[in-house]
């Protein structure tokens, strides 16, 4: 799995039908920054409003997933999303002229296809994985649906699906690593049986439909009459049931294709809990409804594990900066360089970490039998933490000398001690003007805040 944060190297787009709606829309896929997240804009509302790709913004799931927020809605996002988390792109606006995706060919590939033709690019920040460290379970008793996320090092999903159909009858499907669905899941498609197919039409919910984005799956016998009808439904000179079961519209491309698409449908949804997961999914008879309670619990149980303000670091991970790239940027050096390395990066937030050992020098004097990190070292840790951001708006960073000009509102809120990890995160208040910064900046011990304040500092070039 990647471990530093992904979006696209330039806007592509592409243009189909929607599968519910009928509506023909243009989807426009646009880079975004570290830390956006996934949302969707509808550009043809008044204010171009966005929703936020997150479960608890979906209110409908009755044959797909439909988020609304800011008097937006969005339908079926889940075979997009999916086609995200497969290529694990984290930053993305997906811009839309109408209210659903196009429904392609009814799987992810051809998302996926566009996407992996605008190229990636790697950002400057780690990605937020949310590691399952013990079950979390969901149960719908009345439709024998059983999901459950164990803990695991990687993503992995497992997926059983029973219609007492002797067409279909009970059908697995699997990834060990996320990096497999673009190989085994992408191309599989949206599927119904043809005892829903008319339902579906009358209730207005497959405008889109046709017989070239949908697996549609004959469990009776069916008269000419109802294959007549079912040509004129679909504007096809005619349509008959192949010996497999299934409409002559398509050849299925794996024997389990139904079970694939139903695992596309998890990732996807799942998608909405807003974070990369580590963790093992095993679902028996998933749905959308299901997909999406499960994705509440997670989130909840994400929830309950930290605070998102507080920046996540993970020593497992490389680095944003390493001590040998800080050390090229920062004039300091021993025993003043108090920064070991940098998490997260952009252009007006940065992250670092400084491991505090007994071999400090300062703990000679500060104190003899009871070693404290003096405040004044906490503070000047910091400030090389927020010179880095500040270095960085400059193309040649190791031309320019870094000066605290000022500090204010600083407070200790809890000692530091040897074998303390500290975590440092600096945000600018305002843009850089003529060389000068302010920015805010706090240190914590795991979850705990431990110092604060507000610094000014300033970058001046170095003489030749």
């Amino acid at each position: 799995m990647k471990v530093k944060q992904h979006t696209i190297k330039k806007q592509v787009e592409l243009s189909g039908v929607g599968l519910h709606t009928g509506v023909i829309s243009n989807m426009t896929f646009v880079p975004a920054p570290p830390n956006h997240g996934i949302k969707f804009q509808r550009i043809d509302l008044e204010g171009r409003p966005t929703v936020d790709a997150d479960c608890d913004l979906v209110v409908d799931v009755s044959r797909g997933t439909t988020l609304e927020q800011n008097g937006a809605r969005v339908y079926t996002v889940e075979h997009v999303l999916a086609a995200l988390v497969g290529l694990e792109i984290d930053n993305l606006l997906i811009q839309l002229d109408g209210p659903e995706p196009p429904i392609m060919d009814g799987s992810s590939i051809q998302f996926i296809e566009v996407l992996e033709d605008a190229g990636f690019e790697e950002q400057n920040a780690l990605r937020r994985f949310f590691e399952v460290t013990e079950s979390i379970q969901y149960k719908d008793p009345a439709r024998e649906v059983e999901m459950v996320a164990l803990p695991t090092d990687n993503y992995r999903v497992t997926v059983m699906v029973d219609y007492n159909s002797p067409v279909l009858g009970s059908q697995h499907a699997s990834i060990t690593d996320i990096g497999q669905f673009k190989a085994e899941i992408a191309s599989c498609r949206t599927f119904c049986f043809l005892h829903e197919l008319e339902m579906l039409y009358n209730s207005n919910l497959i405008k889109g439909g046709d017989l070239n984005n949908a697996i549609v799956v004959v469990d009776r016998i069916v008269e000419e009459k109802e294959l007549a009808h079912l040509a004129k439904m679909f504007n096809k000179p005619k349509v008959e049931v192949r010996k497999e079961g299934i409409l002559n519209n398509v050849e299925l491309r794996y024997r389990n294709e139904p079970a694939r698409h139903k695992l596309l449908d998890v990732v996807g949804d799942l998608a909405l809990v807003g974070r990369p997961l580590r963790a093992q999914i095993l679902a028996a008879r998933p749905g959308h409804a299901a997909n999406v309670a499960f994705a509440k619990k997670i989130k909840r149980a994400m929830e309950k594990a930290g605070s998102t303000h507080i920046p996540y670091y993970d020593p497992k991970l490389p680095p944003v900066m390493d001590i040998n790239q800080i050390s090229n940027i920062l004039p300091h050096r021993y025993p003043f360089q108090l920064v070991d390395k940098i998490i997260y990066l952009d252009e007006t937030v940065v992250a670092g970490v400084k491991n505090v050992t007994m071999n400090e020098p300062f703990f000679m004097g500060h104190f003899p039998g009871n070693p404290v990190m003096p405040g004044v070292m906490q503070v000047e840790a910091m400030a090389q933490t927020g010179g880095i951001l500040v270095l960085s708006s400059v193309e040649d960073p190791e031309n320019y000398w870094t000066y605290f000009l000022g500090i204010e509102n600083c407070k200790f809120r809890r000692m530091v001690l040897p074998g303390d990890t500290l975590v440092f995160k600096c945000e600018l208040l305002a843009p850089i003007r003529r060389g000068i910064a302010k920015m805010k900046g706090e240190a914590y011990v795991g979850n705990t805040l431990v110092c604060e304040a507000v610094m000014t500092a300033s970058i001046t070039r170095k003489e030749v």
